[in-house]
Parts: structure tokens; sequence; C-alpha cells
């Protein structure tokens, strides 16, 4: 009888590194884009009263045999309520052949490194190629595996970061500025966290747009990871339509991402929209055509990122031997 391997997330840190899911993250993608998975979109279980809602997000990835699912809660009274992370994940993978649990795994790490690698992979392919200047708009668990993604694919010289809590920030920048001996530095306002950037991130849960498109320069990037649930925005429509701007998926960016709300309004339509970003890695539209041009990578996170992550976690713990093994169907 086969067995399940748990895995919770200290083993888990053991096991890959970011660069480990970068490559996994660029993997997901291409598979996308070469239409080669099964991956509805994400379904919700909204708990209104709580403020809170929990995610499911299955896929199967045909040529390469993998399969999974997450399930993904984002409750952002978490911390200051119940002491809990605002994003708590489970991963179940599953053997296509027989639906057997091969692995329960913990995905809140998960979670926050592949989509810090979503935006490493976007401005891999679409920030201007001399960029050095980061600026980041949030301060909370995703801005550091933003920053630790930017520097596997970008020569960092400077970045300078915002929050509304000053202590968040001055500790983000100093802890950052020693992890990866850039100077980081703690900003007083947006304005100054996204003026003269090469590449902008934004990492926060509003819902009203806090971008003003007169501090976007030319030639900017811009990855707008925030907007996860219908009615959120971050940056200012009016950025949006001057710019070049590249979603991962249709079904969910319209849905919830970055997009939804000027789409609703009628300020962009799809024929704005320049394409996927696994498109572009793999060579069938372009990307950033100048160095003048805006771009934006919309992402909402795609249960392929998660599934190609956690099956290379799968297989190196089946390597070292880690993980808790037990039978479920005893």
């Amino acid at each position: 009888m086969p067995e399940t391997i748990i895995l919770n997330q200290s083993e888990i840190k053991q096991l890959v590194e970011m660069k480990d899911v970068l490559q996994d993250v660029e993997t997901a993608y291409v598979e996308h884009s070469r239409k080669n998975i099964q991956m509805p979109a994400k379904e919700y279980l909204y708990f209104n009263e709580f403020k809170g809602d929990l995610r499911i997000m299955p896929c199967y990835l045909e040529e390469m045999r993998k399969a999974g699912v997450k399930m993904v809660n984002v409750h952002p009274e978490n911390p200051q309520k119940h002491d809990l992370p605002t994003v708590m994940a489970v991963i179940e993978l599953v053997d296509p052949e027989t639906g057997f649990p091969l692995a329960i795994m913990d995905g809140t790490w998960i979670t926050n490194m592949r989509t810090g690698a979503a935006g490493g992979v976007a401005a891999k392919h679409l920030a201007r190629d001399n960029s050095e200047i980061v600026g980041i708009v949030g301060a909370g668990k995703q801005a550091y595996t933003q920053l630790m993604a930017l520097n596997e694919v970008m020569d960092i010289k400077e970045a300078q970061v915002y929050c509304r809590t000053c202590s968040s920030r001055e500790n983000f920048a100093r802890n950052m500025t020693e992890k990866y001996d850039i100077p980081v530095k703690a900003v007083d306002s947006i304005q100054n966290a996204v003026k003269n950037k090469d590449v902008v991130v934004t990492v926060t849960p509003v819902d009203d747009p806090i971008i003003k498109s007169e501090w976007i320069s030319p030639g900017t990037h811009i990855n707008a990871m925030g907007a996860d649930a219908p009615g959120k925005q971050e940056l200012e429509s009016s950025i949006l339509v001057k710019s070049r701007v590249f979603i991962d998926c249709w079904d969910q960016a319209s849905h919830s991402g970055e997009i939804n709300v000027p789409l609703s309004q009628g300020v962009l339509k799809k024929e704005d929209l320049k394409g996927k970003l696994g498109d572009v890695i793999n060579g069938k539209i372009p990307g950033r055509m100048s160095d003048e041009d805006i771009t934006i990578f919309d992402s909402t996170g795609l249960a392929v990122q998660d599934i190609t992550t956690a099956w290379t976690i799968y297989n190196k713990a089946i390597a070292v031997k880690k993980g808790h093994k037990i039978n479920l169907l005893e």
C-alpha cells in the first residue's frame, strides 16, 4: 500500500530556494501558455462575517503528469485578532493514475514564494535590461519574497519601501539591507516609493487606487500583485490605459485582478490587453517594445504555480527522505 508524505513548513524550507521556485513558476507559465494543463478558475467561499475567504485551486499538468489542489484562505484581520497569518494554505498532490494522495504539505510558504517568483519572472521578461532601482508599496510577507525574487533576476542598486506603519517599513528596510547587502530605504510616502523607479511592486489589500498616474515614469515596469478579489484596485485606471498590460490568466484577472475594476467600468477592454506573460516567455507575443514603454504585470496567482513548485518539493523530499509518512486508508 502506498503512503502519503506529510511535509511541514520547516521541512519545505530546507528543500528549495527562491532560484528553484523561479524555475518552477516560469515552467508553470510556459505550460499554461501551451495549453498543456487543466486549471479551472479558482473558486471562492466567502466568510463575510469574518471578513475572509477560502479559495480552492486545482490543476493537472497533462504532459508532465502532475496533479494537485491548493486550499488557501485570506483573512486580513488574522494578525491583529488571532495572531495568525493573513494567508494560510494546504496543498495536496495526487497521483493522476490512481488518484492516491501522494503528499499533503504546508502551502503557506509556497504561496508566498511562488507569488514572489511570479514578480521575478515578470520583471525578467518585461522590465528594461538595465533596471536597477526598485520601489515597493507594502511591507508584509509578500514584500519580502518580491524583493527576494527580484534580487535573483536584477542587479539591484537601491530599493525604497513604503507602508502605512512606520515600524513595518523601517524593519523591512533594515532586514533586507542586512540580508542582501542592498541599500533599502524606508520612505514616508507612496509617491516617494514609486517615483523614478525602474521596477515598482504593489503588494497591498486596498480597494481604492493608491498609485497615481503622474508618479509613474516612462520605462517603468510595474508588478501589480495586491488585487486578488472583485473590487480591489491599486493603480489608477489611467496608468493601465497608457501601458502595455500583461496578465497571468484572463478568467481570474478579469474577475479579481488589477484589471477587474477598469474592465467593469468600461475604461479598459479585453482587446487593450497585450496578452499573457506565458505567451511572452514562449515568444508568441512581444513584451516590452521600447525603453519608454510602461509595462504592467497583473498577477492573480495560478494553481499551476503552486503545483509545479509543490512537485519539486515532493521529489526532493523523496530523494532525501524528508517528511512523515502515513497511511490514510488504514
